[in-house]
């Protein structure tokens, strides 16, 4: 007689499905397919294309589960993307203050979203929304460097349960065009919570207190709410250039 299957850890299965399309973005995803649609018979040349940017506008709102990992010694990735630079930086002045991340330098973690990236950002720890500022301002290549100090951008500082606070800045890039946000200074979030969109390409700059040692690597790919870039007390950092 053979013996029975085990249950799966935690009595039920999972299975996989296609992400959900987050609200901000089924009304581009509507007009998209009406526009397909419409091309049928006004154009009907184009209807396949369009159908292929349906799809397109569909995946770039995609709004995956996430499972994060859960403890108050860690940092995890804001957004999906890959690092591009790993390197103490000044902190910009809407961050900076005995109130908020200090005056001295700290380790930037910047991640690059490209146009094929989720790009729902999630909060790098649990606790306090204390600050959100939203800066206007020019729509250059996120990848570079001034798009830090010049692009449209918004800070937000989260305070952790312990006191520990992290900052990080949503910058809008080449093609992206607006910066979406979900929460509000007093807000409480969760670890890996959603907090904001940036539409079509970005970046997004996240700064280490000196008691986090980084985790990741330049070239590393990031999952937001999933990959650990920081661990507190760690001894052994790793990616910062020296």
């Amino acid at each position: 007689m053979p013996l029975p299957e085990k249950p799966p850890i935690g009595g039920a299965s999972v299975t996989w499905r296609f992400p959900d399309v987050h609200p901000e973005g089924r009304k581009y995803v509507l007009i998209a397919g009406a526009v397909a649609l419409l091309s049928l018979f006004v154009w009907d040349i184009m209807t396949w294309p369009l159908i292929g940017l349906t799809i397109w506008v569909a995946a770039f709102f995609r709004d995956p589960v996430r499972v994060t990992p859960q403890g108050d010694d860690l940092i995890t990735a804001p957004a999906d993307g890959l690092i591009t630079m790993i390197e103490r930086m000044p902190v910009p002045p809407e961050l900076a203050g005995d109130n908020c991340l200090g005056t001295a330098p700290l380790v930037r973690v910047s991640i690059f979203m490209s146009v094929f990236d989720v790009h729902i950002n999630r909060t790098p720890i649990a606790g306090t929304i204390r600050q959100v500022i939203y800066i206007s301002g020019k729509f250059l290549n996120a990848d570079l460097d001034k798009a830090s100090e010049e692009n449209e951008r918004q800070h937000i500082l989260v305070e952790g349960r312990n006191g520990r606070k992290i900052g990080f800045t949503q910058i809008a890039g080449l093609v992206a065009r607006r910066i979406v946000g979900f929460v509000k200074a007093g807000d409480m979030v969760a670890s890996g919570q959603r907090i904001g969109l940036i539409r079509f390409g970005s970046r997004v700059d996240v700064y280490l207190p000196d008691d986090i040692a980084c985790q990741v690597v330049l070239g590393q790919r990031s999952v937001a709410g999933e990959t650990i870039i920081g661990r507190a007390h760690a001894t052994t950092p790793i990616g910062i250039a020296q």
